[in-house]
């Protein structure tokens, strides 16, 4: 009979190293041992690191799409509504209908409805804003703003083993370990 898997009492390991190299080695181990849910802090972006953590391409440049086609289809409803079916007013003898006019507000409007859906869309999918996790219980975990690199394996993993997975990061040649708590 298989094991019930109940929530760890735990958010996950968190590996301290003293270099980039360090810790980009390590993910590449990490990877090769088959982990998936796993996380890597750095002061600085560190070439490479998003690949071996196994990041994906986004939707954010479709949120940004359907953002701006949407935008820009409310400026150009807004104006015909206003101009045609609203109050409608024939100035010069030009049609209730001018596209030509239309076309300045509805250009606005499109880099309007992108610009706001990429922001929104990208606070959402990074599920920001987020005041607090986990690896902040982690007094050392100060550092990871000024010169240390950590990588977190997370319990929500289907290979993580407490036991298993911390001997197999002291492998590595961390710093420290340390469990980061819920």
């Amino acid at each position: 009979m298989p094991k019930a898997r109940t929530k760890s009492p735990i958010y996950g390991l968190l590996a301290e190293f003293d270099t980039p190299a360090a810790l980009l080695v390590a993910a590449g181990h990490v990877r090769e041992k088959g982990y998936r849910r796993m996380d890597a802090y750095t002061p600085f972006p560190v070439e490479g690191l998003a690949a071996l953590l196994g990041f994906r391409y986004t939707r954010v440049p479709l949120i940004t799409l359907i953002g701006g086609i949407f935008g820009g289809l409310a400026g150009y409803a807004l104006q015909y509504w206003i101009s045609a079916v609203n109050y409608p007013i024939n100035v010069g003898g030009r049609p209730l209908h001018s596209w030509p006019s239309f076309i300045p507000v509805t250009f606005e409007l499109s880099i309007l409805g992108a610009a706001l859906a990429a922001v929104l869309g990208m606070l959402a999918l990074n599920g920001l804003p987020m005041p607090y996790h986990p690896v902040f219980h982690i007094p050392r975990f100060a550092l990871a703003s000024r010169d240390r690199f950590f990588l977190c394996i997370e319990s929500s993993d289907s290979k993580f083993d407490r036991q298993e997975t911390r001997h197999f990061l002291e492998s590595l040649g961390p710093r420290d370990i340390s469990d980061v708590p819920y």
